[in-house]
């Protein structure tokens, strides 16, 4: 006979519903976010254009405004996808590999390393709107991880030695970032829209450029996902099993750096979203990196869109960094995690 399950156990598969709802909740976002902006097409008549699109029908549009349509407000909407989700996704398993909630993309020095070379690009003359700045800063991104990862394995092979090198990298790499504004101080303005972070006005081209790297650490994560819940039960638990724990944190680090890179190389920081985001999947239906994973995917792409439609619409015409949204969102949500471990801890 079958037995019932425990009234507080969590499932550790991703499910249908959950799977479901949070693409819903996506398409939701998405169409809201292309259906607002400073120029109203209408609700309808930009439906019937991506009708006409799919069936080969005729645009209610004009054609400026289904430039306006296809060229802004659809590009942006996707780098919002493409960079929510690495954030989201790369937050999770870092998180899953230190064992620490408070673990976040930018913690093995990828946001300082592409803080600092795109810093150098513009006092040496780079436009931040231009395509050198995202090229130079993901190269930084990849860099700062690289000198991380060599310090960390220099000094020992454990998790933590590796998160104590991401440290001392971060903060040696922004001091150099700090020293190097200082020569130029006539681009501190350029540099910190560029640091507060957004989505620009991007183009396909772009867009094109960075969703390789995206994709593929997208793909290698979930397909790391069950190795990861292994890992929760200790390394030699998981070597018992054939599985070998520091090639596994190796490999999903390895993907996690390369989203953040590619997300920082062309939204900037953005802080938050590797947070928020799996802390939310991970209290609503468990923390089972299966589940964890792909909805964290699916669930920072629509929470980083509705953070940029609230940058571009709270103050229109006027445009609020989409760093300074996600934070707004972060510093609450951080409040109410804390109330509710001092209650779990009090009872």
């Amino acid at each position: 006979m079958k037995q019932a399950a425990e009234p507080g156990l969590r499932p550790t598969k991703l499910r249908a519903r959950h799977l479901l709802v949070t693409l819903l909740l996506l398409l939701a976002v998405v169409l809201g976010a292309i259906l607002l902006g400073a120029i109203d097409l209408g609700a309808g008549r930009v439906l019937g254009e991506i009708w006409a699109q799919l069936t080969g029908g005729v645009s209610p549009l004009s054609a400026q405004e289904a430039a306006i349509l296809w060229e802004i407000r659809v590009p942006r909407v996707m780098l919002g996808c493409l960079v929510g989700a690495a954030l989201a996704g790369a937050g999770a398993a870092y998180q899953g590999v230190f064992a620490n909630p408070l673990a976040d993309p930018y913690l093995l020095g990828a946001a300082a390393g592409a803080g600092l070379t795109a810093t150098v690009a513009v006092v040496a003359g780079a436009d931040t709107s231009g395509g050198l700045v995202p090229i130079v800063a993901f190269a930084g991104a990849i860099g700062g991880v690289v000198l991380t990862w060599t310090l960390g394995r220099a000094a020992g092979r454990g998790t933590m030695t590796l998160l104590l090198a991401g440290v001392v990298i971060s903060a040696f790499l922004t001091a150099v970032q700090t020293f190097v504004q200082q020569l130029d101080t006539t681009t501190i303005s350029k540099l910190y829209s560029w640091m507060l972070g957004g989505l620009g006005s991007p183009g396909w081209s772009q867009i094109l450029s960075v969703l390789p790297y995206i994709v593929l650490a997208g793909i290698v994560l979930c397909c790391c996902a069950r190795l990861l819940d292994v890992l929760t039960l200790g390394d030699e638990e998981a070597a018992a099993l054939g599985i070998r724990p520091g090639l596994v944190r190796m490999l999903v680090l390895g993907a996690a750096c390369l989203a953040t890179a590619a997300a920082v190389s062309m939204s900037g920081l953005i802080g938050f979203v590797g947070i928020v985001v799996p802390h939310a999947i991970r209290l609503l239906v468990g923390a089972s990196h299966r589940i964890l994973i792909p909805l964290s995917l699916l669930g920072g792409a629509a929470f980083l869109v509705a953070a940029d439609v609230a940058a571009r619409t709270v103050l229109a015409p006027a445009e609020l960094p989409l760093g300074v949204v996600t934070a707004c969102v972060g510093a609450p949500f951080f409040l109410v995690i804390l109330r509710k471990g001092a209650r779990n801890g009090r009872a």
